[in-house]
C-alpha cells in the first residue's frame, strides 16, 4: 500500500512553547483530514499572532492534548534532545481468519513527522488549558532577544503550517475511500511519541519496522 511520508521543517522551540506549537501543527493535519462531520471552529494561538482550524470535536481535542502532556512530560526527562513525533493515518483491514485468531490489520496510508529541537531557555510557565495565559520567566535574555526568537518561531510554524495545506493539496492519489465510521470524524490516526526509555526515537522506530513491517504506533 502507498504510504506517503511528510517529514516537517524542525523547529527550534523553548519549553512553554511545546504546548502551543504542537497544537497549531496536529489540529491543522487533523482538519485537513476530517471526514466532513466536523464544526470548524478557529483558534487564536495564545502565543502566536496566527489563527488555525480544530475540527470541533471534544474527544479529538482531549486525545490531542493527552498525546501532548506525554510529549512535555517526555521532554522534561531526556532534556537536550531532538525529538520527533509522528502522526499517521491508516486503514483498518481483516486479515484472514486462521485457526488461532482473526487478527485486524492497520495498513497506513500518510505519516506526518513533527521535529522539535526543545533549547535550554529558562522554563516559563504554561497552563494545560486552551484559555490559560503564559508566563514568562524574564530570568535570562533580554526582551528584546525573547522577542526576536519568538518571531523566528512563529515565521517557522507558518512555514510549517503552509507545508501542510501544500502536501494536502498536491498528494491526493494515496487517500483512500471515505470509510463507513459512524460518528467519526477524522480518518482513524494515532499519535506516537518518543518512548520512555533512553533510545533514541528514530532507532526505535527502525528496530519496529524491521520487527513488524511498518511502525507499531501508540494508540
Amino acid at each position: 500500500m502507498n504510504c506517503e511520508v511528510c517529514p516537517l521543517k524542525e523547529l527550534e522551540v523553548e519549553h512553554f512553547e511545546i504546548r502551543e506549537v504542537l497544537r497549531c501543527i496536529l489540529h491543522t493535519i487533523v482538519f485537513h483530514r476530517a471526514l466532513g462531520l466536523v464544526r470548524p471552529k478557529d483558534i487564536d494561538s495564545e502565543l502566536f499572532d496566527i489563527t488555525y482550524v480544530q475540527c470541533g470535536d471534544m474527544e479529538l481535542e482531549k486525545k490531542i492534548e493527552e498525546k501532548i502532556e506525554q510529549f512535555v512530560s517526555w521532554v522534561e526527562k531526556h532534556p537536550n534532545k531532538k525529538s520527533q513525533i509522528c502522526l499517521a493515518f491508516y486503514e483498518v483491514k481483516s486479515k484472514q481468519p486462521s485457526w488461532f485468531s482473526n487478527k485486524i490489520e492497520r495498513l497506513y496510508w500518510e505519516q506526518w513527522y513533527i521535529n522539535l529541537n526543545v533549547t535550554r531557555n529558562p522554563k516559563a510557565h504554561s497552563g494545560k488549558s486552551h484559555h490559560s495565559k503564559v508566563v514568562v520567566d524574564p530570568g535570562e535574555g533580554s526582551l528584546e532577544e525573547r522577542s526576536s526568537c519568538r518571531e523566528a518561531l512563529e515565521a517557522s510554524l507558518r512555514e510549517v503550517l503552509f507545508q501542510i495545506i501544500k502536501f494536502v493539496n498536491e498528494k491526493k492519489d494515496h487517500v483512500p475511500p471515505i470509510p463507513n465510521l459512524e460518528g467519526a470524524v477524522s480518518f482513524p490516526y494515532e499519535i506516537t511519541i518518543p518512548s520512555s526509555s533512553d533510545s533514541a526515537f528514530g532507532m526505535d522506530m527502525i528496530k519496529r519496522m524491521l520487527q513488524t513491517g511498518h511502525p507499531t504506533m501508540l494508540s
